[in-house]
């Protein structure tokens, strides 16, 4: 399927009523938050309504068409302005595409770094601490004296977003010799097969 047929081009004309390009520039920043969105919320049909002196569902079909390009650039890494325009019939208005190629092909690095950020991940480890140390208090006499290792992980819990930095947390375990040797085994064998990996 072409992106001719995936994309209501003739939607995006209703840009030409805007004031000025500092409208078209806040509806792009608007759409690129709406690329995943089956259905434009009401709310913001509305505002683009208001913004464009049009009707609330032309406005709506405005956002959806251009929710759809911008997802489009963005997927095909179109990185500078020529490669958004290719995006478009040959025969689109001529200075509206060149001001949305110019517009989605600077906001792009941006946008991108927000879907990465956006995407559901593992949490990672981000910083470690440790100590030794000998159990004082125990329901077992034998195990007054035991030496133990104390390990702090810091974990960054999402990978956060531009408006909400990631979350960190901190987790504490205790591991006895025999447990601290078992990991350290295991671990070893997990770089072994990163390396082997990685000479490949």
């Amino acid at each position: 399927m072409s992106v001719h047929t995936e994309i209501d081009f003739s939607q995006l004309l209703l840009l030409l009523k805007a004031s000025s390009k500092e409208v078209v520039l806040q509806l792009c920043d608007v759409a690129f938050t709406l690329r995943q969105c089956n259905q434009i919320p009401t709310a913001v049909g509305m505002n683009a309504s208001a913004m464009l002196g049009a009707t609330i569902p032309e406005a709506t079909e405005l956002m959806k068409s251009l929710a759809q390009l911008i997802k489009m650039a963005v997927f095909q890494g179109c990185v500078d302005s020529q490669q958004v325009a290719s995006l478009f019939p040959e025969n689109f208005h001529k200075n509206l595409k060149e001001l949305l190629a110019k517009i989605i092909s600077e906001r792009s690095n941006g946008w991108k770094i927000t879907t990465i950020n956006n995407q559901i991940s593992l949490p990672k480890l981000i910083d470690f601490n440790w100590r030794a140390d000998v159990k004082t208090a125990s329901d077992s006499v034998s195990q007054m004296a035991v030496p133990t290792c104390i390990l702090h992980l810091q974990v960054q819990e999402n990978a956060g977003t531009i408006q909400t930095p990631a979350s960190a947390a901190v987790h504490t375990v205790e591991l006895s010799k025999e447990t601290l040797e078992t990991m350290l085994d295991g671990l070893g064998k997990i770089r072994d097969q990163l390396s082997s990996v990685s000479k490949q």
